[in-house]
């Protein structure tokens, strides 16, 4: 039972006390982060770029205060897989100046029941929950409270027993990221546990992520909301995704990710560009897209990915993630005699075939909570390393 008394202060949740959203909605019952702005939500109906770029990976909220006590009021919107086991509640990460301080999750909220054998969703409204933290440091302190990962978040009321005022600017570089739903976290414990989030801290930058499940598909909205971010250190992942959809041949996927490094280039013509290529996924190595659910699995209540496609449809240009591999380096290579400041790195040196042998991917696709800290650490030995990219 809750029996201590505070005399909370109810501060207004505004863009100045949000972290890693490019976009914040004010909904009937509080304020949504998005990690894409209006307009180029407005360009795509795809319901699984929707869901997933408003899943706040990344998002923080970050103020200075002399509390002890914090609470926030959420609309979390729990996912229900049909078949599947029930999915763990999201997690939040309090940090204090720095430092883990906490972690607590939040009941109740909205529930999305998706059938993945129909490719139907059915939305549920529910009350707000409460996350709250308590037995702070009694002095002033940043605070950072990390919104889970994996489940959008309406956040509705910030109370503290301590004003809160926004934190100043540190002078620590920006990294924007982009890439798959790897990136955005899939099977990592918590939001500070995704790999790009460990990066971050290893490398002691400020991160805007914007992996987005199953949406690094080269999307030229999404190559303009990066080119509109201010970001001093630039990275994309590309070509699961792509894998993943079967959404185009290597034609089309050449020229698009020019044109994607082009729009980049618009708005950040000389910060440091890493463009990584795909970790291992046996499934997918030699064998096109799409993926599709193995149902076999999935009636004994486990979830896992087959490859649908055939070998023999390379020759007619499909994309496998050797293909995407090799054409990524060629054009890497390509446009770095004009691009110092272009860079790239294979995937497999994140996670290659020793490291499916060791830590292989659950459900054949997405690397676990250990593999996440083992890619994150490993990204952020080359890319902020002495002589790295990034350095």
């Amino acid at each position: 039972m809750h029996t201590t008394r505070h005399d909370w202060i109810t501060t207004p949740i505004t863009a100045d006390l949000l972290r890693g959203a490019l976009d914040l909605e004010r909904t009937a019952r509080g304020v949504l982060p998005h990690r894409l702005p209006a307009r180029a939500r407005a360009q795509c109906a795809d319901p699984q770029l929707a869901l997933a770029e408003a899943q706040p990976s990344g998002v923080r909220l970050v103020f200075r205060t002399g509390a002890t006590a914090v609470e926030l009021d959420t609309v979390p919107t729990k996912r229900v897989y049909v078949g599947a086991p029930p999915r763990p509640d999201g997690v939040y990460d309090l940090l204090v100046d720095g430092r883990a301080a906490g972690r607590a999750g939040v009941s109740g909220g909205d529930t999305l029941t998706i059938d993945m054998t129909t490719g139907t969703a059915e939305h549920r409204p529910g009350p707000a929950g409460t996350l709250r933290f308590t037995g702070l440091p009694d002095r002033v302190k940043d605070v950072e409270i990390w919104l889970p990962h994996d489940e959008t978040t309406e956040l509705v009321a910030l109370r503290t027993d301590a004003p809160v005022e926004p934190v100043p600017d540190r002078g620590r570089k920006v990294w924007l990221h982009h890439g798959s739903s790897i990136s955005h976290g899939s099977d990592a414990a918590s939001p500070t546990g995704t790999w790009p989030a460990l990066a971050a801290s290893l490398g002691g930058v400020d991160l805007v992520n914007l992996g987005l499940g199953g949406s690094a598909l080269l999307d030229p909205f999404t190559a303009r909301a990066m080119r509109d971010t201010p970001a001093d250190l630039i990275s994309v992942k590309l070509g699961i995704n792509l894998v993943n959809t079967d959404l185009m041949r290597l034609r089309a996927f050449t020229p698009a990710v020019h044109g994607f490094l082009d729009t980049l280039r618009e708005g950040h013509p000389s910060a440091p560009l890493l463009v990584v290529s795909p970790i291992l996924c046996p499934i997918h190595e030699d064998t096109p897209g799409p993926s599709a659910p193995d149902l076999s699995a999935l009636a004994d209540g486990r979830l896992r990915f087959v490859a649908a496609g055939d070998p023999a449809e390379r020759a007619s240009g499909k994309l496998t993630l050797g293909v995407i591999r090799d054409e990524l380096a060629r054009i890497v290579a390509q446009r770095a005699a004009e691009d110092p400041h272009l860079h790239h790195l294979d995937g497999r040196d994140l996670y290659g075939p020793a490291d499916a042998a060791e830590l292989p991917l659950p459900d054949r696709l997405h690397p676990d909570a250990v593999t996440h800290h083992r890619i994150g650490e490993r990204f952020a030995a080359h890319a902020f390393a002495e002589n790295g990219p990034f350095a």
